[in-house]
């Protein structure tokens, strides 16, 4: 299988395992604190990120890792939580129906942040499917 059709099968499930998120998210943050659900929620994807590591040995010592990676991995630990934090409140309060489109939204500023920030070229089915998430999620939170 050509490298190009690996990632994708990684990217569908990506796709496939947020949709899963929302519907067990809501149904579990239902009668707790959405902090505390978001708290259990990291456990759990710790636990089985440590599993899998071990069972394909990629463990490193630490100082082996660069500062940059680690400051890099650090602030993207950082927005990843704050990200979970406020997905599990706005699920606790909201229908998966609108806060999955707004979370959605994810797609289209990562696209400028990464034309802006990493250089990516921009091209027209990028800037039109980018649109187009856009238009979407407003389409699907309005009406």
């Amino acid at each position: 299988m050509p490298l190009r059709e690996h990632w994708m099968i990684y990217a569908l499930g990506s796709a496939l395992f947020a949709a899963l998120t929302a519907l067990f998210g809501k149904l579990g943050v239902a009668g707790i604190p959405s902090n505390l659900a978001t708290f259990i929620r990291t456990v759990v994807v710790l636990g089985v990120t440590a599993a899998i590591i071990a069972w394909r040995n990629e463990w490193r010592a630490p100082a082996s890792i660069e500062a940059r990676t680690w400051l890099f991995l650090v602030l993207s630990g950082i927005a990843t939580g704050l990200s979970w934090l406020c997905y599990y409140r706005a699920l606790q309060l909201g229908p998966v129906s609108k806060v999955a489109p707004i979370d959605k939204l994810s797609v289209a500023l990562a696209i400028v942040l990464g034309v802006v920030f990493l250089g990516e070229s921009l091209s027209w089915p990028v800037a039109i499917g980018g649109g187009l998430i856009v238009l979407g999620s407003i389409v699907m939170i309005v009406f």
